[in-house]
Parts: structure tokens; sequence; C-alpha cells
């Protein structure tokens, strides 16, 4: 074993890992977090960072809760870990369970734990085959995503997710994953009838898709309520409750991968509520714990937890994870949703959400602005560089980022987009303070 060099500096250690989704050449030191409190990082060299982005879409509650971090303690002086493989449990999983029953929407009883989104919509993707299956439709194994969709980083879920570079040194991806077109309001990419909306045309695109592979082969559409990595795409109100009536009348099954928008990001505590639309299968992660530790899951609706409890022995849903079920990770869970309740998160995330949006809107001025969207504390300013053609500007995108990040506000870069994402216990100042950051870097490069 090679001889590390003594009193190495902090980026020399952190060279000894790889960052995910990241090439050497970006940076030639990583930021150093060291602690956080509120919406604020705090750097080893001083720094203090408003995150716009929490995290990665997902420290809801904000960072440096005490309370969280009591209940881990609690919980793992008592019991850290078992498993809860057959025949074992522990009392925060089997609380967590019962608490989520029905939280989400009322057809959604049953709960499955997993460590976080990829491995939830991993095994949404399985469950459904299953379902099938046991149907005597063994030929349903197709899942169809959108364009533009992200669910995840695994095998399956990066070829359910559309986006190109994820798929470039990977390939091939795994067969029976087809895409249909997004309903993107502001740059739909399928074809418009005439008099026909976008998302009216975007649920032909998917009726269409279904018929074109053989309803008998397509076991489940899996869709973000809003598209996150994707550029946050916000979907007409039409759309969803026509994608419910066309997947019952093909018996497909509908996903719904809110790990982003779940747990009150949107304005609501799930996002599909706005709609009015119930899907088969929730995959969630992100802010059930917001951060604090990893876990996820799905919840199933009653008609496939009886496929599966009237199976015989050999037929058994035969899946699971060595830490489905984590007993710190779901007392974590348990305060996370207390937390969320107590202090109306999903409330507060509405109305700091429209601060938010109406501040962007006002960047408008600014030549490269060419859209704003957002549901709640997810929100997006669309940069691109003709308004007429709406060509996206991924550069002047990812020089906005870094230029924000050199004021004190983090944010993401997503081809032309720029993500905001911040905890929702954001104050009014504090959203003013992303809006006037982005303002005064527009204005310095334009």
């Amino acid at each position: 074993m090679a001889a590390v060099g003594e009193n190495p500096s902090l980026w020399e250690q952190d060279k000894r890992q790889l960052h995910p989704l990241h090439h050497p050449s970006q940076s030639d030191n990583p930021t150093i977090v060291e602690r956080a409190d509120g919406v604020w990082l705090y750097t080893t060299d001083g720094r203090k960072i408003l995150d716009a982005m929490a995290g990665l879409w997902n420290v809801n509650v904000g960072y440096g809760r005490s309370e969280l971090a009591q209940a881990a303690q609690a919980q793992m002086e008592k019991l850290a870990y078992t498993s809860n493989f057959a025949g074992m449990t522990n009392l925060p999983s089997s609380e967590l369970a019962y608490k989520l029953s029905a939280y989400a929407y009322p057809s959604l009883k049953t709960t499955f734990f997993t460590s976080g989104g990829s491995e939830s919509n991993d095994t949404a993707f399985k469950t459904a085959r299953y379902f099938w299956k046991r149907q005597g439709q063994a030929d349903k194994v197709k899942i169809i995503s959108r364009r533009d969709s992200y669910h995840g980083i695994t095998l399956a879920t990066t070829s359910a997710t559309s986006i190109p570079r994820y798929h470039k040194m990977f390939g091939p991806l795994m067969p029976n994953f087809v895409y249909t077109h997004a309903p993107n309001p502001s740059r739909y990419a399928g074809t418009i009838q005439e008099n026909e909306a976008v998302g009216a045309a975007a649920a032909r695109d998917l009726e269409e898709t279904i018929l074109r592979e053989g309803p008998q082969t397509v076991a489940a559409l899996i869709a973000e309520p809003v598209q996150g990595v994707g550029g946050v795409i916000v979907p007409p109100d039409d759309y969803f409750p026509q994608v419910r009536a066309i997947c019952d009348r093909y018996d497909v099954l509908l996903i719904a991968d809110e790990v982003i928008c779940g747990f009150g990001r949107t304005g609501e505590m799930f996002a599909l509520n706005r709609y009015g639309v119930e899907p088969d299968i929730l995959s969630f992660a992100k802010g059930v714990t917001s951060g604090y530790l990893p876990l996820g899951g799905i919840q199933i609706s009653d008609r496939i937890l009886e496929a599966m409890n009237s199976a015989s022995v050999e037929d058994a849903w035969l899946h699971g994870y060595t830490y489905s079920g984590h007993a710190t990770a779901c007392a974590v869970g348990l305060r996370n949703l207390a937390i969320l309740e107590k202090e109306k998160l999903a409330e507060q995330s509405a109305r700091m959400g429209a601060r938010l949006r109406a501040g962007l809107a006002g960047l408008s001025e600014f030549s490269a602005v060419g859209d704003v969207r957002g549901l709640g504390l997810l929100c997006a300013v669309e940069l691109v560089k003709d308004r007429e053609t709406k060509e996206p500007d991924a550069a002047l995108a990812l020089t906005v980022q870094n230029a924000a990040a050199a004021r004190g506000v983090r944010i993401r870069a997503l081809e032309g987009s720029l993500a905001f994402s911040p905890p929702l216990i954001i104050s009014e100042d504090e959203v003013d303070q992303i809006v006037e950051t982005i303002g005064a870097v527009l204005d310095s490069i334009e």
C-alpha cells in the first residue's frame, strides 16, 4: 500500500474520494463545508453561502435541527439497526410505515423502505413487473418515462432517465425502457395538432406510445409531477388527469416519482394532489428525513398488495435491501415529519415560492431570461441565447451559477436553466437575497 504523506491538506485528503457527477478539471479544490445552520453553509475557508438548492433538493427543514440529531442519538443508544428481513422488524420502521399510511394519497396504505430515490424507483419497476406477472400478463414489462426525466443512477433508473449525458459512457442501456414527450409548456418537442394545448398533446403522445409499443407489453409509466433535473418542467394543469385516464384505459400502472417533489417541496405535501390524481405506486426519498439520514421507499395500492399477499411462497416478492427499514433513519423520518407538520412547511413553501418566482420574474428585463417557472420552492429561470428561437444558453447558465457562488449563493445550472430549491424554512429576506444576487450577476454579465 502506498504511503500517504504526513499532515496532508484537506484538499489532498479529499482527492482520495470520487465525487458524484464531477470531473476533476471542473475545479482545483472543492468547497469544503464545515457546518451549516438554517439555509446557510459555512466553509473551512471562512465563507458563508446561502444554499438555494437545499443540498440536493432535500434539506426541507433546514440545517442544524437539533431535534433530528437528538432523535438519531436516542434511537442509536437503544437500537441503531437490525435487519427487517422476514421475521424481524423494529419500532421506528413500524411506526413510520403506519404514519405514512394514506399520508400522501388515500389509496396508498403500504410502504416498503429503501435508502434513497434510485433504490425506490428500481423497486417500483420490479414491483410493476411482479404485479403483472401475478395477473397472468408476463409480457407487460416495458417502462415508459418522459424525455428530460431523471429517475436515478442505477442501471435500470439510468435507463428510465432520458437525459443523454447520463447514458453516453454507461451504455448499452437496459431494454424495455421507452420515452414519450415531456409536457413542457415553454418548448414542447412533440407535434401539436390544430387547437390542441400542450397538456393534451403530451397526453396524446403517451397514448400513441402505448399503442405503438402494444398495451399488452407496457407495465408502467413513471413520471415526476415536476421534472427536476430536466429543467424544473411544470406541466399544464390538464396533463395528469388525462395521463391517469390513459393509464387506466390500457391497464398501465402510474408510478409517481416524488423523490424531489414530496414532503412540501411544491407547496403541497405531495405534488399530484394539486391535480386531483392518485398513482398506483409512489416513490419517495430526500425530504422524508430532510437529508439527515439516507431513507426512501415506495408506497403501493391495495390492489398491488393483494397480488403480493395472495401469491404462493414460490412466487413471493423476493426483494429487499440490507438497510430497508433502518431503525435510526426511520426514527429521524418520524421526527422530521413532525417538524414539517408543526411548522406548516408545505404552506410556507407555497408562500415563499410565490415570492421567489415573483422576484425572479422581475429579472425578465435581462434579455437572456427566457422563462421563469416553478411550484412552491421548486423554481427555475431559463436562460436563452435568443428569445425568439428559445435556444438555451447552457454556457451562460454555468457562468451565472459560478458567479452566484462567488457572491455567496448556491444554485444549480441544468443545461440552460438555473434551478432553485432552498430549504422550506427560508425567510422573506433570504428569498430576496437570492433574487438580488442573481440580478447582480446578470447585470454584471450584460
